[in-house]
């Protein structure tokens, strides 16, 4: 019995309608006979999920409606948990409870992120869970220093994911990677100002 492709959870036999029609299925095809995308996570994937200080999560009630909520915090604040598994401490906000309701309707989640400095976007398919009331979990996964009060704990299971190319993707910065990289530059122009006011004098 042939394996069916991971990137079934997107392409949809009316999504793999389309791609054929408009001349690009046989490359998705070529990419699913190569065994598809890839459905746990990669020591890459790790590295680029210990940076990552934001990213969206998709959910959709028992309806279909959807609803995309943002996420953030210090880097490392989204951690791997094993092969497949994500968890962030979900901190207290404007308590809507938007997301943990559509989970509770459909598990069915999507996570999305994105690395404007280097230009790299991953996508991730899966069902995820809030698991409420686990204080040594809480305390597991709170960053160390970070302010934020935690509310519970979000647990998503990868099905899926997939890294997308670099096109149209604008190049952007952190505000403090930049001050960092400003505050290094107007030290060392200090230092060397100083340097040639004392060859002047010297001289």
């Amino acid at each position: 019995m042939p394996q069916i492709p991971s990137s079934n959870i997107a392409f949809t036999p009316t999504i793999k309608a389309i791609q054929q029609r408009k001349g690009s299925r046989h490359g998705y095809a070529q990419m699913e006979a190569r065994g598809g995308w890839q459905t746990t996570i990669t020591s890459e994937l790790a590295t680029f999920i210990d940076t990552v200080r934001s990213f969206y999560l998709a959910t959709a009630n028992a309806e279909g409606q959807p609803y995309i909520q943002h996420r953030g915090g210090p880097p490392g604040f989204l951690q791997v948990l094993g092969e497949s598994t994500l968890a962030i401490v979900d901190f207290k906000g404007n308590r809507q409870f938007i997301t943990q309701g559509n989970l509770e309707e459909n598990a069915k989640a999507f996570i999305f992120l994105m690395d404007y400095e280097s230009r790299r976007r991953i996508k991730i398919w899966g069902t995820a869970r809030m698991v409420e009331d686990d204080t040594a979990l809480i305390g597991r996964l709170m960053p160390e220093g970070y302010t934020a009060r935690p509310e519970q704990v979000l647990l998503f299971e990868i099905e899926a994911w997939d890294a997308n190319c670099p096109q149209h993707i604008p190049q952007r910065f952190e505000a403090e990677d930049v001050a960092r990289a400003l505050a290094a530059r107007d030290a060392r122009i200090a230092e060397l100002e100083a340097r040639l006011a004392e060859a002047t004098k010297k001289g």
